[in-house]
């Protein structure tokens, strides 16, 4: 009877108690994020910074002692929800850099909250209950007064001590792991936030005089060309690019029970030069990371969206190359142009006008704005006034309808889906890029009509993945896995479709060369025949450099991430113990990744830093 006393006793101390609730939700959270979670790594990584921090309660805390438990708890388990909820959107380690992303996250919380299953709100059940016992229990206020006592000042101390030694032994020796999910396991949660919090960037830039294109080529293995195939094939044509919302190569050719899903651009993926083999080079800022990548031939930044690093510089950009040719130029997309503060974007790029929200209103609105409809039509009419104004333009045309969380109304339905896709997140996405490839076709239609299709220079591509791996359900999984004849990995994941229509003047032509977004702007200099001998960019020309890529993936896939010619190469602690994926189409045989290929990758992405980050501002319009 004793021993049970004193069991009881011990466990109803606030530190033993709140020290046992925050491991079962380290316990969620590692469930959730990590694989392969070895039983006791939540324990030995997440338990010495809650005693960090629950010592010093002990410490300081008298009176108020049990709210302050409760405080620390709503903190701590803000931290594990914020990080799981990250993940399943994001597919990465969240840290206090997000706060910077707080208003685009808010703007797309539907979309993060569709993600959450039931469960994990169970993190937020012990909260709930204590808040309410304290108030109603008696017993439970006796606990709370019985316990409101300081423990030992020399305890809590050696408590504190202990657990800051432990701490710094889990995060001192991971610090240069590259694989940030890698670095969180073995860290700890909360060691790996409070980390980031703490970590001065101490990255030395590279001169941004000695940047240049002999040595970005060198590193990428580019081979200089002696006779460029395609060069000004599309020379004074119009340029129209159209960026389709989370548009997933596998799309292209997918029938469902007979039916195809993409009429549309399955037309013209057989009409044009088209590229299977291209891949998503975004990060956090997503869509407006594509319109940076592909504007510029530049990198995203290691961390946050591009529009919040470097859209108040003077960028190089397609829009100020064409604009040397005499091209007028505008872009068009139906939210606020505050969204990623895309304002500053446009200025920093150069194009002459934008169109967002303001012009295209609210009517047929799906989330964010105007559906694809009013996009295309509003949009064919601008571009009708500005090709009878005699000046060849430049076009970027951003589709939003098929937005994740891809729940589109059901007066856009386009097609009736199979009984075993209803319901579902995959079924929902289906249904939604439909619907899209529905209204590209009647934009291509009235382009048509109005005579400027056949005068015009059309790239249509996918901004960014569709179905993350980590965001999809066991039935998801399976559906994927029916779609793909194989299991759903991550170089199908960021695997995006892109294709170059010239009516008349370009063969149609699969090119089955790797590429990513960042070689769109290059590629499109050449058929435009403008130079871009005095302007850095780290993409290569697709139509005539072939044999060879080399593309650094940041953020949606770990740091020091890279594609070459056959593999998706994803780091570990470093890149010794990363694992290799095949691309689409190819073989295990096949698989091949360098250590060569990973420095050059990382070396490419810094010297993309360092020439962005000393551009000067732009001025204000």
């Amino acid at each position: 009877m004793f021993a049970t006393n004193r069991f009881r006793l011990t466990i109803t101390k606030p530190f033993i108690f709140f020290s046992i609730i925050m491991l079962l939700k380290s316990y969620l959270a590692w469930m959730v994020i990590f694989d392969d979670v070895l039983p006791w790594m939540p324990l030995i990584t997440e338990i010495p910074f809650i005693w960090l921090v629950f010592s010093l309660i002990e410490w300081f805390a008298s009176k108020r002692k049990m709210a302050a438990y409760m405080t620390v708890n709503l903190l701590l388990t803000a931290i594990f929800f914020a990080a799981i909820m990250y993940y399943k959107y994001y597919g990465v380690m969240v840290n206090y850099h997000a706060l910077e992303q707080v208003n685009q996250v808010t703007a797309v919380s539907n979309s993060v909250f569709s993600l959450m299953d039931p469960y994990y709100l169970l993190i937020f059940a012990d909260i709930i209950v204590l808040f309410v016992l304290l108030w109603r229990s008696d017993k439970v206020k006796v606990w709370k007064q019985k316990h409101s006592k300081k423990e030992k000042r020399a305890l809590a101390s050696s408590v504190f001590v202990i657990s800051l030694m432990l701490c710094l032994i889990q995060i001192m020796p991971n610090r240069s792991i590259m694989n940030e999910i890698v670095r969180a396991q073995e860290m700890g949660i909360l060691n790996y936030e409070a980390y980031t919090i703490f970590q001065q960037d101490n990255t030395e830039l590279v001169d941004a005089k000695s940047i240049n294109q002999k040595e970005v080529d060198k590193l990428k293995g580019i081979s200089p060309v002696t006779s460029a195939a395609y060069q000004g094939d599309a020379k004074g044509k119009n340029v129209i690019m159209i960026q389709m919302e989370s548009f997933q190569k596998f799309l292209i050719g997918l029938k469902l029970d007979g039916k195809e899903v993409t009429p549309v651009m399955n037309k013209l993926a057989r009409e044009s030069l088209y590229f299977p083999n291209f891949f998503q080079n975004v990060g956090q800022g997503n869509t407006s990371d594509a319109e940076f990548v592909v504007n510029t031939s530049f990198y995203i930044p290691p961390r946050g969206a591009a529009t919040q690093h470097y859209a108040d510089k003077q960028l190089p950009s397609l829009a100020k190359l064409l604009k040397k040719d005499g091209y007028q130029s505008a872009t068009f997309h139906t939210n606020v142009v505050e969204f990623w503060n895309r304002g500053e974007l446009y200025k920093g790029l150069g194009f002459d006008q934008y169109y967002d929200k303001s012009f295209f209103g609210e009517t047929d609105k799906v989330f964010f704005g105007a559906s694809d409809e009013v996009l295309y039509s509003k949009t064919a009419e601008q571009l009708k006034k500005m090709s009878d104004s005699g000046n060849p333009f430049y076009a970027h045309i951003l589709s939003m309808t098929a937005h994740h969380p891809y729940t589109i109304p059901e007066e856009k339905y386009k097609m009736t889906l199979p009984e075993r896709y209803e319901g579902t997140f995959v079924g929902d996405y289906i249904r939604s890029q439909n619907y899209a490839d529905y209204a590209l076709g009647l934009f291509i239609d009235q382009l048509k009509k109005d005579g400027i299709w056949d005068n015009s220079l059309v790239i249509v591509y996918g901004d960014h993945q569709g179905l993350p791996i980590y965001s999809l359900d066991n039935d998801d999984k399976e559906l994927m896995k029916e779609i793909y004849g194989r299991e759903y990995v991550s170089s199908d994941m960021i695997n995006i479709p892109m294709m170059i229509h010239g009516e008349g003047y370009i063969e149609p032509k699969v090119m089955e060369q790797v590429g990513g977004q960042v070689d769109i702007l290059p590629t499109i200099a050449n058929l435009t025949g403008v130079s871009m001998n005095d302007q850095l960019h780290f993409g290569q020309d697709l139509l005539n450099q072939k044999d060879t890529n080399l593309l650094p993936e940041r953020y949606y896939l770990p740091s020091g991430t890279f594609i070459n010619n056959t593999t998706l190469f994803i780091p570990g602690n470093a890149f010794d113990d990363g694992k290799q994926y095949t691309l689409p189409g190819k073989t295990e045989k096949e698989l091949e990744a360098s250590k060569d290929e990973f420095n050059r990758a990382l070396r490419l992405l810094h010297l993309s830093d360092s020439y962005l980050r000393q551009l000067p501002e732009h001025t204000p319009k």
